[in-house]
């Protein structure tokens, strides 16, 4: 397939807002695919060139971009970042420069493959000077493709695709390239549980079809499988009525880590990697786990845990923005003395060849015991078995008491299922007796925000917007974030700062594709594109005429920002309408 017949597809998802219709297009699309070709196309059209647990990324940002472009087609930097400036899309300006030089798009014949694996060159320098050599390939690569497809190399490259969908339509669209319909999308959702690599599940699907594809699919140790997710409950009665016998264990406020164990290494010579919910690999992060060799009885394993911070000088738990100090690269060695961290490990998922992530909770803690044991930096999380609300409300009182969040209630005979499905697990954060509305906090993504007045002028934000996900299959268009609350209060002078510096790079001039309706009082005067996720606590889920969700929330405020969740990780409206449906009880 030519790169132009590729950027043919791309333009018409460009211009499609409904779901039916895009999973028609990309069905369209797949067919036409080879075997050798979907893969690619599919994590293109994603824009991006793997999975996200490979961490591949282009490390491309927009000054080097005005660069390549203005040599690609002999312009000056100082008018193509005017451009750029007026028209706010580094895309559409390549594609202008392309027609403007009268360069022969006929004559381009670069098919998908051969684009992809330029872009993974790029992608791959590294060191000294591999900013020169990036601007310099993407500059050559600009010169040979069309005009159409160099808007759309430029938007891959700087993560600013954003067609608009997601893993699941790309699910979607499979099941209809084989059925004509989405019959088939559970089965392949069940699969992506477990391979969470759309570009590898559409290769096999157009290989063997997708009843065999699911058939033969199986936990891969350092490929990460979706997490499981608590759902809520507010009352233990309701939990034991619904969960019958459960297992109760302590929350607590860390890092949830997945970590693969392989005593012959990975390619990398590592034997251990760790991946966050949001799938991303942090292995760097953790140096204390290249000794967990020495605690580990298999040759192969998948565990699940909560990583936790602890206070090397006071020797007590952590909180979640200490452990995520974490994150900074360059000084991890130096941050791992002044900040240890503890594996808190709950789940064993796979061992030595065997999946076990189907059999019940009781079985895999029966495997846990045998395959890891406590040390300096792991911990296997206890837990008591009861019927009893009185026992739940009491573990809840005691957990609280020793400082830590709440607690996880866990039915006995559940299997690991990814996401929130049932009542499986269920967290619980306050006592049945509390007077408090709502019973947890809400993990909202930041559309857009508002410059502000007075002091805050010189932060540059004065309050922002937050949305949520609807995943109702009966919407019809594909904007599936919508609007919550607006947030102007409760925030730090630092925290102000820090979210206008982790906003400035996503802002966009017009409003993101993804977005639902937003009421003419509530338009930001900046708009972003989804990807920061934020946790906001407040007092009181309401109705709302105005926001696009249909709730609001009273009196919200800024808890922390959530790095290790994706914007497809945050809370959708569904779980608004259960916590709504909670606080009335």
């Amino acid at each position: 397939m030519l790169i132009s017949k590729l950027s043919d597809y791309l333009q018409k998802l460009d211009k499609t807002s409904s779901r039916i219709e895009i999973t028609k297009i990309l069905a369209e699309l797949f067919t036409e695919c080879s075997v050798d070709e979907i893969e690619k196309v599919t994590y293109l059209i994603l824009g991006t060139i793997a999975p996200r647990y490979k961490n591949i990324v282009f490390n491309i940002a927009d000054r080097m971009m005005v660069r390549a472009i203005a040599k690609a087609y002999e312009g000056e930097i100082e008018d193509v970042q005017a451009l750029y400036k007026k028209i706010g899309d580094l895309g559409k300006v390549a594609s202008d420069y392309a027609k403007d030089n009268n360069l022969n798009d006929k004559n381009k014949k670069l098919t998908v493959t051969e684009v992809f694996d330029y872009l993974v060159v790029i992608a791959n320098d590294e060191g000294e000077g591999s900013q020169e050599m990036k601007v310099d390939k993407m500059a050559e690569l600009l010169k040979k493709v069309d005009s159409d497809s160099s808007k759309y190399i430029v938007r891959f490259t700087l993560g600013k695709l954003r067609l608009g969908f997601s893993d699941k339509t790309i699910l979607d669209a499979l099941s209809w390239m084989e059925t004509g319909g989405k019959s088939k999308k559970n089965q392949l959702e069940e699969a992506y549980n477990i391979i969470p690599d759309v570009g590898l599940l559409a290769k096999h699907v157009k290989e063997g079809g997708i009843d065999k594809t699911v058939k033969e699919i199986s936990a891969i140790v350092g490929v990460p499988l979706l997490p499981m997710l608590p759902a809520r409950l507010k009352s233990p009665t309701e939990m034991i009525e619904k969960m019958s016998e459960v297992a109760v264990e302590p929350k607590y406020d860390g890092l949830r880590i997945q970590i693969h164990y392989k005593s012959r290494g990975f390619e990398d010579g590592s034997k251990v990697k760790a991946f966050t919910r949001n799938l991303n690999e942090t292995s760097w992060m953790f140096p204390e786990l290249e000794h967990l060799e020495k605690f580990v009885n298999a040759k192969e394993a998948i565990f699940d845990s909560e990583a936790v911070g602890v206070d090397e000088a006071r020797k007590t738990m952590a909180n979640f923005q200490t452990t995520m100090t974490r994150r900074r690269k360059h000084d991890i060695a130096e941050i791992s003395k002044k900040v240890g961290i503890k594996f808190c490990i709950f789940d064993c998922l796979y061992k030595d060849g065997e999946s076990i992530a189907g059999k019940t909770y009781l079985e895999r803690r029966k495997v846990l015991a045998k395959t890891l044991k406590d040390s300096a930096i792991t911990k296997l999380v206890e837990y008591e078995i009861t019927k009893s609300p009185d026992d739940i409300n009491h573990l809840m009182r005691k957990n609280l008491g020793d400082g830590l969040e709440g607690i996880i209630v866990k039915r006995t005979d559940s299997k690991y299922v990814a996401g929130r499905t049932g009542w499986r697990w269920v967290k619980m954060k306050e006592e049945e007796s509390s007077k408090a509305k709502l019973s947890d906090t809400i993990d909202a993504i930041v559309m857009g925000y508002y410059r502000g007045k007075g002091k805050r002028t010189d932060f540059g934000i004065g309050g922002f917007l937050v949305g949520i996900r609807d995943e109702n299959e009966g919407g019809k268009e594909i904007g599936q974030i919508k609007t919550l609350t607006k947030i102007g209060t409760g925030l730090t002078d630092d925290q102000f700062r820090e979210l206008k510096n982790r906003l400035k790079n996503l802002e966009t001039k017009e409003k993101p594709k993804e977005y639902g309706e937003v009421v003419k009082i509530l338009l930001p005067d900046v708009w972003v594109t989804p990807s920061l996720v934020v946790e906001i606590a407040a007092d009181e889920i309401t109705k709302s005429p105005n926001h696009s969700s249909g709730y609001a929330l009273r009196f919200p405020r800024l808890v922390k920002f959530r790095d290790d969740k994706s914007t497809d990780r945050a809370t959708c409206l569904d779980e608004i309408e259960s916590l709504f449906k909670l606080q009335k009880r």
